[in-house]
């Protein structure tokens, strides 16, 4: 983790009571998207409440061996400068194939007009270039992390 991500999780967890549970939270930081502009953007819905949910290319953590999200993990959420924004706790999980995806998802996570229509867009776009990056061919059916979480911290 980011030394500047490192110090404001290590702040908020500071705040937290010796036994509160969040203090042996796996945690971790990230910024949305794949371009400032949408990484900016994105992170201050968030700060918001606007942007309650993200969602991932499954393949893209197996690609990377990276561990999948969890419930009840911390993330510190940057911009693209790698500046935190705010901290949230996952809150729910579910792995559905993108075909599967619904409205209501579509709209906590926040982005655009909230529509899935607006969703399926934009994210076939920027799944289509994950796959592309680790040599799978998108389908309607490849599965995608759908994640919620509620922020906990804008220290």
């Amino acid at each position: 983790m980011d030394p500047k991500a490192k110090n404001y999780l290590d702040n908020f967890l500071s705040s937290l009571p010796a036994e509160d549970p969040l203090r042996k939270a796996v945690a971790d930081s990230y910024y949305f998207c794949s371009d400032e502009d949408s990484a900016n953007h994105l992170a201050s819905l968030v700060v918001q409440g606007e942007k309650r949910a993200t969602a991932s290319l499954l393949w893209s953590y197996e690609s990377d061996n990276d561990p999948l999200p969890e419930v009840g993990q911390l993330s510190v959420i940057t911009n693209w400068k790698g500046e935190p924004q705010c901290i949230v706790e996952v809150t729910e999980i579910e792995i559905k194939p993108y075909n599967e995806v619904t409205a209501e998802f579509a709209f906590i996570e926040g982005e655009g007009d909230k529509s899935l229509e607006y969703w399926r867009k934009v994210h076939w776009e920027f799944f289509s270039m994950e796959c592309e990056e680790i040599g799978k061919q998108p389908t309607e059916e490849m599965l995608i992390i759908l994640e919620q979480f509620t922020v906990v911290w804008k220290g």
